[in-house]
Order: structure tokens, then sequence, then C-alpha cells
């Protein structure tokens, strides 16, 4: 008897975070399957997930950017300012460098478009556990590409050029949202979101509300696109 709660107490304890329930479903009958991992829960939204990590201490949060009223990066930050040594492995739909570097540099230490095998979904998730880093290869290539093609400021998008939070902005803007639904999502004032889109269409050298939506449209078909 003493064997098997010897081989649960090694289990790593994982937390996934993503709005779609078949997701969360579906990563917790992947790890399942694993001898040194086990799913300690789910959550959905940013506020769900910080709870969750409070009361069942994860070894590893999997988090997808795109969350129920809430960002994954501004709960990969907070994540990061409570419990820095915890890792953050983000699985998401977007396969751009663009969004790897924006959740590296605000504390992840993983990236995977959801359209890898799962088998480098685990092999992601013991990459970290282990202390390193893990991205996809065709992320990494698209990132040292980047990086060798034109020094560590070099900027493959225009959308580079953006801070983390007209980030947000742009991409709910792609998504078909108004100010209102944006200021709601982001819990900022319309004011704000108005500021941010001024800021945004001087960034991307935009001149009207109509050819911002333009951008932020074919933008986001691009990305999901892969």
């Amino acid at each position: 008897m003493m064997g098997p709660k010897k081989t649960e107490s090694r289990r790593a304890r994982v937390l996934i975070v993503d709005d779609h329930p078949i997701v969360r479903r579906g990563l917790a009958q992947l790890l399942g399957q694993e001898a040194d991992l086990v799913v300690c829960g789910e959550a959905e939204d940013a506020y769900g997930a910080l709870e969750a990590i409070k009361k069942l201490t994860p070894d590893i949060v999997i988090v997808d950017l795109l969350l129920k009223e809430s960002s994954g990066i501004g709960l990969i930050k907070d994540i990061k300012i409570r419990w820095p040594k915890l890792p953050v492995l983000v699985l998401t739909m977007y396969d751009e460098s663009s969004y790897a570097e924006r959740a590296l540099r605000s504390g992840a230490r993983g990236f995977l478009p959801k359209a890898e095998a799962a088998s480098k979904v685990v092999e992601g998730i013991r990459q970290l556990l282990g202390g390193g880093v893990y991205v996809s290869d065709r992320i990494a290539s698209r990132m040292l590409g980047k990086l060798v093609g034109g020094g560590p400021q070099a900027e493959a998008f225009p959308v580079d050029r953006l801070s983390d939070r007209e980030f947000q902005v742009f991409e709910l803007i792609g998504q078909g949202l108004e100010t209102r639904e944006i200021a709601k999502r982001l819990h900022l004032s319309p004011k704000t979101v108005d500021a941010h889109r001024a800021h945004i269409k001087t960034k991307l050298d935009v001149d009207s509300a109509t050819g911002l939506l333009k951008y932020a449209v074919q933008w986001t078909q691009f990305e999901r696109g892969g």
C-alpha cells in the first residue's frame, strides 16, 4: 500500500486556466495518463486562477492568453509578482513570436500553440518543472531569426511597438468589440480605452477608426491562421 502513496506524492500538480471547458477536459485527460503529473484544479478566468493557486498550491500553471472576462498576459504578470517561482506555460491558439515574446517578458517560462502535438505539452511541462524554458520549434526559429536579422530591438511587425495594454485593446478591436465592451472586459474606463486607441493609431500610423478596425481584424485573422 505504501507504493501507490509514494507514487502519488511525486506527481507534479498542474492547474489549467482556459475559458473553454472542452479544452480543460482534454488537457486533464491527457495529463491524467502521465505517471508523474496530476491536474489539481481548473479555472476559466484570472480571478479564479489566482484563488485556485492560493488554495491548491500547484507546481505549474497552464494559461491561455484569451480568458473569460480577463487577460492571460495580466494573469501571468500577477502570478510572477505573487508567486515568482511558480512556472507558467502558455498554451494558446496564437502561433506568432509577438505573443511569445510578450508572454515571456510578462513572466511565463514556456509558450506553445494549441496546434502542437499533445506530446509537446507534456514535454514542455516537464521542462519547466525542471527549471528550464520551453517554446515550440517554430516559435524559437522565428524569435532567433528576428534577433539575428535585426538585433535585440528589431520589430518584425508594427504591432510590436504597442505596449502590453495597447496590444490587448488592439486584439479586442480585431475581435469586433466596441469601446464600452473593451472597457468592461479589461476593467478600464471608456475614456482610457479611447486614449489607448489614439496611441495605437499613432504607433501603427493609422489615421481613422475604420482604418484601425480593418488593420486589427486583418491582424487577428492572420494570427489565427497560423
